[in-house]
């Protein structure tokens, strides 16, 4: 019989990982199904649904919204990045044990390193938001060896908070926080990464057009928006790269498929058919 994995998340009918993982497999000839499964909106509809799951002999899940910080609860074990992230993106079940893992930072990681041929190692990192996917970035970018990292969001305070929990955990890389009007007093960044959900609505964070450096790259982890407004006004800035959050997510499953199934798989047939021209 083969193995269970699936997705969880509400909604979730336009979820990409049945088809990403689904690649995967075929091409690592894995003896695996993957699925879909709605938690609902109603209160205990994760903690159902997961027991269910495991109950069947599901071997693993990837954890979408609004899911990721209750799936950490649920875990018996934790790694450093979800629990620096404060969420989990992907379960794995062995026995009664739930081990917990977050590879959204890891798959950003991958993606801008790997596929756009941007190492990290002594840039300027600028993360737009001080939420759960920054949260998330945090641990690997510092990891990569960039030289200094700040969080910028609309309110300075958030942001300096967060820079003061997670600054010990960093390895002495320098992380700092600030208001989004703060920044002036900034040298430009290398790497500006857009971790709001602005571009879902439609809008861009109001980051000024000096904190991007010549040549730098502008990352928008929203992906299939195309030219997104913080593209645009990165673009507009002068930045030289520009890039959605499609391959963060290509990479975050390939990184999930290999914890439980030991391979890793070539992620560049999913990302072709999933990428959308930034027009």
């Amino acid at each position: 019989m083969p193995d269970r994995y699936a997705v969880i998340g509400h909604p979730i009918a336009h979820s990409k990982s049945p088809l990403i993982h689904g690649l995967f497999a075929a091409q690592t000839g894995q003896d695996m199904t993957y699925e879909a499964i709605d938690g609902g909106a109603d209160e205990g509809g994760f903690a159902r649904a997961l027991a269910a799951f495991r109950a069947a002999g599901g071997r693993g899940l990837n954890v979408t919204l609004p899911f990721k910080l209750q799936a950490l609860a649920a875990a018996t074990q934790a790694s450093d990045d979800a629990r620096l992230a404060g969420a989990a993106n992907a379960l794995r079940f062995d026995g009664d044990r739930i081990e917990a893992q977050n590879f959204d930072g890891i798959g950003l990681v991958r993606d801008i390193e790997h596929n756009l041929g941007l190492p990290l190692a002594g840039r300027r990192v600028l993360l737009l938001g001080a939420g759960g996917a920054t949260r998330g970035a945090l641990l690997p970018v510092a990891r990569a060896g960039a030289a200094r990292l700040v969080i910028a969001n609309r309110t300075a305070a958030k942001a300096a908070d967060l820079a003061h929990e997670l600054a010990p955990h960093l390895g002495g890389v320098p992380l700092a926080g600030a208001g989004l009007d703060g920044l002036a007093g900034e040298a430009p960044f290398d790497v500006v990464i857009n971790a709001t959900s602005a571009s879902l609505g439609g809008d861009a964070p109001d980051v000024p057009a000096a904190a991007f450096a010549p040549g730098a790259l502008a990352y928008d982890m929203v992906y299939g928006k195309g030219l997104t407004p913080f593209l645009q006004l990165a673009r507009a800035a002068g930045a030289a790269h520009l890039a959605d959050g499609v391959g963060m997510l290509v990479e975050q499953a390939a990184e999930a498929f290999a914890w439980w199934r030991g391979v890793r798989p070539d992620t560049r047939d999913a990302l072709h058919r999933l990428t959308v021209p930034l027009v």
